[in-house]
């Protein structure tokens, strides 16, 4: 059981599942889905939601961006959403975060939902991730005071003249068959009126297409949600765990 905290800096998690190409598809799931999903997610709704892909090409990383419908049900009060595309499947939860006991069962719920309407053939690939966004009770802080993980800065260069940067890393897992990208980066002054912020935001997925059994899916979301903590705990020290008020 990992920390918890009265006052958590989590502003969204997501659970995402892209399934294999071999999966059949038809207009008919997102309604299918619905029906089984409406008694938590009663509100439905329709958009077009464009995305951007980084593809390594012969002139380096190359952006691509596709547009795409997705069909949201959302909960009464929208804290928490379900997103169905094609092969696509994405549980969101808005802040207040409920904890791991109230997303988990919302997750579990949406996958095996899944499962009762189609087939899966396999997953490209599953995500867990949590964005932080992290307010300093002081507005020029030293990030060491509070932060384990955050650039570093030689004493040659300007000690307080950093008005911007992104502190990134991705470590391997089971063998480089997950991977967790790590991020830090500041909250813009002008948006946060002089406060000092920042947003910590961490991204564990399956690196290895067709990597976890169908049947495995589950287990491998709570070892994620293990090693997210485990992440989390490390980027942070005891100054930030008061302010977080950490519930013994």
């Amino acid at each position: 059981m990992g920390r918890k905290y009265a006052n958590p800096p989590i502003i969204e998690a997501v659970c995402e599942f892209r399934l294999a190409s071999g999966t059949r598809w038809d207009l008919t799931v997102p309604g299918l889905l619905y029906e089984k999903l409406k008694g938590l997610f009663p509100q439905k709704e329709q958009r077009v939601i464009q995305e951007v892909e980084l593809t390594q090409g012969p002139d380096g990383l190359q952006q691509q961006f596709r547009t795409s419908e997705r069909i949201m049900f959302f909960t009464n009060d929208r804290k928490m959403l379900v997103q169905v595309g094609p092969r696509l499947l994405v549980i969101n939860v808005l802040k207040p975060y409920p904890h791991w006991e109230g997303f988990k069962p919302c997750t579990e719920l949406a996958w095996k939902s899944l499962q009762e309407t189609i087939e899966v053939q396999g997953l490209e690939r599953i995500g867990l991730r949590y964005i932080n966004r992290i307010e300093l009770p002081a507005q020029n802080a030293e990030l060491s005071e509070y932060f384990e993980f955050y650039p570093f800065v030689g004493s040659r260069l300007p000690q307080h003249m950093m008005m911007s940067f992104l502190a990134a890393v991705e470590f391997s897992y089971a063998n480089d068959r997950d991977r967790c990208r790590l991020q830090l980066t500041p909250v813009s002054r002008s948006v946060m009126e002089g406060k000092t912020a920042f947003m910590l935001d961490l991204d564990y997925f399956l690196a290895r297409p067709l990597g976890v059994a169908v049947p495995d899916v589950l287990n491998w979301i709570e070892e994620a949600h293990s090693r997210v903590e485990e992440i989390f705990e490390g980027c942070i020290t005891d100054n930030l765990r008061n302010v977080f008020q950490e519930v013994l």
